[in-house]
């Protein structure tokens, strides 16, 4: 299965990058790296997760990051990969952009 990171869930990924290197050299490549394979995850387990506001979500292990997305036509299109300990309107209204 394919899958396709949109501008929205690049610009996420990005910012997130940024605040973790802040927080620590290196620690921003290394959530790229976690979050990269959790994608990875999602050309063999695509579509069983839970959907919330519309959009599945698949939770990250070593980041408190959700991943959402939806399918179609046999490609994930990731949406958004948005911090869990935002509020969950703030997470809905980023989802509805």
């Amino acid at each position: 299965m394919k899958f396709r990171i949109l501008p929205s869930g690049y610009r996420d990924l990005a910012e997130s990058r940024d605040f973790y290197d802040l927080q620590e050299v290196g620690l921003g490549s290394y959530f790229l790296e976690s979050i990269f394979a959790e994608i990875e995850s999602l050309r063999i387990y695509g579509g069983v997760h839970r959907k919330v506001f519309g959009y599945h979500r698949l939770l990250a292990k070593r980041f408190p990051y959700a991943i959402y997305y939806q399918m179609e036509d046999g490609i994930v299109m990731i949406f958004r990969i948005l911090d869990c300990r935002s509020e969950p309107g703030k997470i809905r209204l980023a989802l509805t952009k």
